[in-house]
């Protein structure tokens, strides 16, 4: 089924949202920005902020006309100067995570990095091996400007890059954070940078989050994952819900409790929806209906769920 025969509600029924009201003071937080078809999720803990992914942007550094997309970079950084700027208006991010080099990930981070509101301590990036990367990805899109373009932006800032993962676990605030697909895949060739996709466990107050960025199950990264992770509360759905992504097993194995897809609910594909809703049986938020979603995690082990972020 690809039309939308179902209203949103259909989908996100089940789960109470109400509108964002940043004064209440909350603790821990997963801000999750209505940015599109892009990813940009900001993590709030015990007064700690880290940014992962950060939007689409507005550059277009191969001037192809395909690649003229609506970019997000001021809204990303317009809502963190907002929600986690300091007294001084200075914005410390204890670390940053680019998941992988394609620009609806990666393409506000430069900017972001420049902007000398911005303290970061460490960047998480994962090297580029364009070599490895399909000819169409290698001839129609940005991946290796927008990689180039974070790097020389975190080198002109001194920021710290990680691109060898090796510090899969950290703590950060209240969270315990975990990262997965962090090795190399030296197993196979003429791959799409999906494959490559950094994913992040959560683990806080009793309830455990896995934000699956882009991660595919093209070469068995959703198999592999799923048996190593087991059931979560939250599942930040896999590629925007596209139909490469949340394979039935990976959706039984994780079992969520809710869903948030980072998306226009437009362009979310609908048969990915259905196979969630009738897997798990979760209801699912999608950002772009929802002008962005924060979960709150409450000391009692329960979520909470917030809309109208911007």
């Amino acid at each position: 089924m690809s039309e939308k025969t179902f209203e949103y509600n259909f989908f996100s029924s089940g789960v109470e949202v109400k509108p964002f009201d940043k004064s209440k003071g909350f603790c821990d937080l997963i801000h999750f920005l209505p940015t599109g078809t892009s990813d940009a999720i900001l993590l709030e803990s015990d007064g700690h902020f880290a940014l992962v992914d950060c939007a689409e942007d507005t550059d277009n550094p191969r001037g192809f006309e395909w690649l003229n997309l609506k970019g997000f970079e001021d809204e990303v950084i317009s809502y963190l100067k907002k929600t986690a700027a300091d007294e001084n208006g200075k914005i410390h991010l204890d670390f940053i995570l680019g998941t992988h080099a394609h620009s609806d990930h990666l393409g506000g981070f430069d900017t972001l990095i420049k902007d000398e509101s911005f303290i970061i301590d460490r960047a998480y990036l994962k090297r580029y091996d364009e070599s490895r990367i399909n000819s169409y990805e290698r001839e129609k899109w940005d991946n290796l400007e927008v990689y180039e373009q974070t790097v020389e932006a975190l080198k002109s800032r001194n920021i710290p890059i990680i691109e060898d993962i090796t510090e899969t676990e950290f703590p950060f605030g209240n969270m315990a954070i975990k990262l997965f697909n962090t090795e190399y895949d030296t197993a196979h060739t003429d791959i799409g940078e999906n494959d490559n996709a950094i994913g992040m466990l959560i683990e806080i107050n009793g309830k455990r989050v896995f934000l699956a960025a882009d991660i595919e199950n093209e070469t068995g990264d959703e198999d592999n994952i799923a048996r190593i992770l087991g059931k979560v509360d939250l599942l930040k759905v896999g590629h925007h819900s596209y139909n490469s992504a949340s394979s039935v097993g990976f959706l039984k194995a994780l079992d969520p409790e809710y869903c948030v897809v980072t998306n226009d609910y437009e362009r979310a594909d609908t048969e990915i929806l259905l196979r969630i809703k009738e897997t798990c049986h979760s209801p699912i938020l999608v950002t772009g209906a929802e002008n962005g979603v924060v979960a709150v995690f409450n000391k009692d082990k329960t979520i909470s769920f917030y809309n109208e972020i911007m």
